[in-house]
């Protein structure tokens, strides 16, 4: 357990005592005699298991409400007090909202539906004959009442965080997918075109090259048929077509990075630029030129959203050996909540695009002062088309 969570159990160790305590009391006043102690006893058992829910969430709801119930009916038979006292109903209503909040949807319920009933049972024990509800059995209902939207607020929150982010997942898978179509289009294209070029070839000295060449085009051609309906399921029938940054081969002469970086500058903030020579980024595969530009295009909109005090970022992309690094860095104040702002869902896109590459994503404060977001990637050594699949 964290130390935050030993520290609020023990606040609430201290809360259910002082009411055990206050309730004994005004019991002692108000009955005499010793008819407070099971009372006290009955409530200090559901508190001690009220504070021991962390182990088993579901085993504590079902101990809480099966001691709750034995004491109603304990204090009906004998003549007791009314049960469950303000103790006993604050230790439930920490038992059902821990359950409601993070047990799977029967158990939730079911626990939900346990406390309410053990609520109710205290008409049971209700020592009035006035008219309405006892007030033992309205204190029971509105502390269990407030119990289940406590639990059930959080529930709902993490529900839709959850779909949010699946969503943002989704979004990205579906933005690779296209950006695959139209990359492995470009380079089986070429393998098509060379296939026919050696054709004509073949022409002029006829033979199995020719017969080789034929093949080797109709499987092209039936590889980019099939690659084209695979992926077209993935692809929104109402949204264009998408393009990587850059186009198939690589960021080109990186205008549109550039350009990015000076559109962040005109809002103002100093960028220093490093980037590799035209000649290595023009032997990038077209997906890890579309994953850089698209680490530096979120990174620097965060910084436009969360980090409105910075004067200077730093975007740098290296290559060392097989291995590519981007990384955004920003110069910002820190901040006390500066971590929870920053850890937003476009940081889900990012890592889900470059885990999809085999690489990794870090992103944190750095030394001192200002926020970092590092991208390594792997790039492996490959050949460029020749220049006429290119075209």
């Amino acid at each position: 357990m964290r130390v935050g969570g030993w520290a609020a159990d023990a606040g609430l160790g201290v809360i259910f005592a002082a009411v055990l305590a206050f309730w004994a009391y005004r019991i002692a006043d108000s009955w005499g005699g010793g008819y407070w102690g099971f009372d006290c006893a009955a409530g200090a058992v559901v508190c001690v298991i009220a504070l021991a829910r962390r182990f088993d969430p579901a085993r504590a709801a079902a101990a809480g409400l099966a001691v709750a119930a034995t004491a109603v009916l304990a204090a009906r038979f004998a003549d007791l007090p009314s049960e469950p006292g303000p103790g006993m109903a604050l230790g439930l209503a920490v038992l059902v909202g821990t359950a409601v909040r993070a047990l799977p949807v029967v158990t939730a319920c079911g626990v939900a539906a346990g406390g309410l009933a053990v609520a109710a049972g205290s008409l049971l024990t209700a020592h009035t004959l006035a008219a309405g509800v006892p007030s033992v059995t309205a204190m029971n209902v509105l502390v269990w009442a407030a119990a289940v939207v406590a639990g059930l607020f959080p529930r709902l929150l993490d529900a839709r965080r959850r779909a949010v982010a699946e969503g943002v997942r989704r979004a990205e898978r579906l933005r690779l997918a296209r950006e695959l179509h139209d990359v492995v289009a470009h380079h089986v294209t070429g393998i098509v075109v060379q296939a026919q070029a050696a054709r004509l070839v073949a022409h002029k000295s006829p033979g199995k090259a020719g017969d080789a060449l034929a093949e080797i085009e109709a499987a092209g051609s039936d590889a980019l048929a099939a690659m084209r309906r695979v992926v077209g399921l993935l692809r929104d029938p109402d949204e264009p077509a998408a393009r990587a940054p850059g186009g198939p081969g690589g960021l080109g002469e990186l205008d549109e990075l550039g350009e990015l970086v000076g559109r962040f500058e005109a809002g103002g903030r100093a960028v220093r630029l490093r980037l590799p020579d035209e000649e290595e980024t023009a032997t990038w595969p077209p997906e890890v030129a579309g994953t850089v530009y698209r680490v530096v295009q979120e990174s620097l909109t965060n910084i436009s959203r969360h980090a409105p005090h910075s004067r200077s970022v730093t975007v740098s992309v290296e290559r060392d050996r097989e291995t590519l690094t981007v990384e955004v860095a920003d110069d910002s104040p820190r901040g006390p909540s500066r971590h929870h702002q920053r850890g937003g869902y476009g940081l889900i896109g990012m890592r889900e695009r470059v885990e999809a590459l085999g690489g990794t994503l870090r992103a944190g404060p750095r030394p001192g002062a200002g926020w970092s977001v590092r991208a390594t990637l792997p790039v492996p050594r490959s050949k460029a088309l020749p220049e006429r699949a290119r075209r």
